[in-house]
């Protein structure tokens, strides 16, 4: 079998670290290497040939999920021009919502990621990586009449709950008071 180009080697590895990124989010950092190279269409082998470590990889990936989430911000904010507030409002609708509560590889990595990170499931990047984009996005939530991380928590705690309890009816009175309370000054 040949060479791959540079352009392909590239492209392997972008696919790589975007399949890595909803994975990790979906299924958490015990995910195998063999089992994340099969998902993005690549052999196993080759996983070496891109990355160092799983621990690199890791890094990417979770620096990957928090670059869409802020790419998520600015896309809401340009649907809604001059109106801070109302682009605020429709990230957490869609936060708080069933289809997020049932799509963790799509969604946030802040709630996707925070056991893995509190067990050390990834290296010094990642948790670097994961602390700015929670005090980010917490500074992108704030209003005058609400702190960002308050916010946050409570949005937090909603979804991770919501999932917890899926199934039930409980699951979505989470989402709807946790919305409401968020959503209740607008």
């Amino acid at each position: 079998m040949g060479r791959v180009s540079q352009a392909q080697a590239q492209e392997n590895r972008r696919r790589v670290v975007e399949t890595a990124s909803r994975l990790l989010r979906e299924q958490g950092t015990q995910l195998s290497v063999a089992d994340l190279m099969k998902a993005a269409g690549l052999t196993h082998g080759g996983f070496y040939k891109q990355f160092a470590s799983k621990e690199e990889l890791v890094d990417e990936a979770t620096a990957h999920a928090f670059a869409e989430l802020t790419r998520h911000h600015r896309d809401g904010l340009d649907q809604h021009p001059g109106r801070r507030d109302a682009a605020q409002r429709a990230a957490i609708d869609a936060y708080l919502s069933v289809e997020h509560r049932d799509s963790p590889a799509d969604g946030c990595p802040v709630a996707a990621l925070a056991a893995d990170v509190a067990r050390a499931g990834v290296g010094e990047q990642a948790r670097r990586v994961y602390t700015q984009g929670v005090g980010d996005f917490a500074d992108w939530l704030a209003t005058d009449d609400q702190n960002g991380m308050t916010r946050l928590c409570t949005m937090l705690g909603a979804l991770v709950l919501s999932r917890a309890t899926k199934g039930s009816p409980l699951s979505e009175e989470i989402l709807t008071t946790a919305r409401e309370a968020l959503t209740a000054t607008d």
